[in-house]
């Protein structure tokens, strides 16, 4: 068990044998970025429109704020928790929690106080970094609310302004830098970074990883995304706090020694300004955001030849969006099948776009295995559909303060289930079927929602596609489908959009019986499109005929 009380879940002798193998540094994240800095100072580190940070400066400014958290009171197994917008400043907290043997929580932007006091009551944070406010929450406000019942909760930091109780993160930073030799030894196998992942529950879940699991095997898998490592300047359009922003300090900086390159929150004309800009090698985002960036004018004026790869990750992405990005971006695409529960699988460039269409690739076991099984856990047959269940470096350790999930979602030799779907082809591919939960139960007829979603982002003039269930007395629920349309296209009635699933071979009982259109679908804070807000709204619809709201 570590300092934090946290254990891993992984047998130990999975672990050795990964070390054995040479799938683990062995090292601390710290220690491996503190080795990049010292041989490479002056190489940038982060770059942002309003300016970049080098190896040298950023691990300055970690070795300061190490010394104002220690003063504070921060020890190994801590665990500080923060909230910002992207800026190398996130990368700083991480680098300095780690140093000190503590745990870092980021928070995405955007969760509101249920989250948040669920969120910080299950990983006990002795320390939270936020800005005044996002949006028109006052983020102070609401953490000086939650205080009376988050008895671990010690240290106040705000990022920019001040207010009374709480120290300034700016302050911190300008104090005097610890000295590395008085860094504690950092066990490698010990957790250093929890993962939020929202799944189904109706809290969010957080998720321990450790330093070896982070850097053997989220770092690892970028490995395969660019053939020059030190190369790789990644442009994250998702928040640094989500599942898929993790990679970014830890596996791009850390791991490759290559460079991010951020914006502090996605807006479609920013994210192609900054390609143009920043000039990265890749673009990590979820499949709304390359839909909406690929759809805009803006993109074929700049210049794109920087780009290597579109990386998509969060959810599934369906093929039209990727041929239409591969079109308007002009480079390679991967699709990333992943989760902060410890899945990875992905394409690679030198396949070819008709494999990338239909597959998220072949599974690295040096990273991440996979195995297909049935209802009752055992391996299905080749080509046979099964829930999908993982294992590997990549593992992490378990879920934080809630054996619950850990009973419903791991076994006892460390593998994990995720719930999805899937089918390995002759070759080795895993083709992604659907989501066991992501269904809608029509007269007792289970509809996938993945498949109504995949044709409708077919039609030429569809960026993006949700579907969510409406309550219906006699039915139990039905499907409406949430729609937005490039700029000037027209919008088809219900009827019109269901002629145009059915040519594409959707059977009359899948059919959509509500439409609602959207300028944009909402998002949840790490990215992805808000399911829960969508369905919300639409609820009331059950009441009335199936007819086509515009919005």
């Amino acid at each position: 068990m570590s300092a934090s009380g946290i254990i891993d879940l992984v047998p130990a002798s999975l672990r050795r044998e990964w070390s054995l193998r040479g799938w683990y540094p062995d090292r601390s994240v710290y220690e491996m970025f503190a080795a990049h800095a010292l041989r490479q100072p002056d190489r940038p580190a982060v770059v942002s429109p309003t300016g970049s940070v080098s190896y040298g400066m950023l691990l300055d400014a970690a070795h300061r704020l190490a010394a104002s958290l220690r003063k504070r009171g921060i020890v190994p197994g801590d665990v500080v928790a923060y909230q910002l917008a992207n800026s190398w400043r996130s990368c700083a907290i991480d680098l300095a929690v780690a140093a000190l043997g503590a745990i870092v929580a980021p928070l995405p932007p955007g969760r509101g106080r249920l989250d948040m006091e669920s969120l910080l009551r299950r990983c006990q944070a002795r320390a939270v970094i936020v800005p005044p406010s996002h949006g028109d929450v006052d983020l102070c406000e609401l953490v000086e609310s939650l205080r009376s019942s988050l008895l671990s909760l010690r240290v106040l930091v705000l990022d920019g302004g001040c207010r009374e109780g709480w120290s300034t993160f700016d302050d911190m930073l300008e104090g005097p830098a610890i000295d590395p030799v008085s860094l504690p030894a950092v066990d490698p196998n010990a957790p250093v970074r929890l993962l939020v992942s929202s799944g189904t529950e109706s809290e969010p879940k957080l998720v321990a990883y450790s330093h070896n699991a982070l850097l053997g095997g989220r770092g690892r898998f970028l490995q395969r995304l660019h053939p020059q490592e030190q190369g790789f300047r990644g442009l994250y359009l998702v928040p640094l706090g989500s599942s898929f922003g993790s990679t970014a300090t830890f596996g791009v900086l850390s791991w490759l020694g290559g460079s991010i390159a951020l914006i502090p929150r996605f807006d479609t004309a920013n994210a192609i300004e900054a390609i143009a800009s920043l000039k990265p090698t890749h673009v990590l985002g979820v499949p709304t955001m390359l839909q909406r960036m690929a759809a805009d004018p803006l993109l074929a004026r700049i210049d794109k030849s920087s780009l290597v790869a579109m990386v998509s990750g969060g959810s599934v992405i369906d093929s039209a969006s990727i041929r239409r990005c591969v079109e308007a971006f002009g480079c390679g695409f991967i699709s990333l099948y992943g989760s902060a529960d410890g899945v990875n699988c992905h394409n690679t460039l030198d396949e070819p776009l008709e494999l990338v269409l239909r597959s998220v690739g072949k599974p690295n076991d040096s990273v991440c295995a996979i195995r297909l099984v049935d209802a009752a856990g055992r391996e299905v047959g080749a080509g046979d559909i099964g829930e999908i269940t993982a294992r590997g470096p990549l593992s992490p350790m378990q879920y934080v303060n809630a054996p619950e999930l850990d009973q419903r979602y791991r076994d006892a030799d460390g593998w994990v289930y995720t719930g999805d779907l899937g089918r390995f082809d002759a070759d080795g591919y895993l083709l992604l079927t659907g989501r066991k939960k992501d269904i809608v139960i029509r007269g007792g007829s289970n509809i996938s929602t993945v498949q109504i979603e995949t044709l409708a982002t077919g039609h030429p003039d569809v960026v993006s596609a949700a579907c969510v269930p409406v309550p219906d007395a006699d039915m139990g629920q039905r499907v409406c489908l949430c729609l937005t349309m490039r700029d000037g296209a027209p919008r088809p009635s219900l009827n019109e959009i269901n002629a145009y699933l059915r040519e594409q071979g959707l059977e009359n009982n899948k059919l959509p019986e509500y439409l609602r259109y959207y300028r944009q679908l909402p998002l949840s804070p790490a990215g992805k499109v808000d399911k829960k807000v969508l369905t919300a709204e639409v609820a009331e619809l059950g009441n009335g005929p199936g007819f086509r709201i515009a919005r």
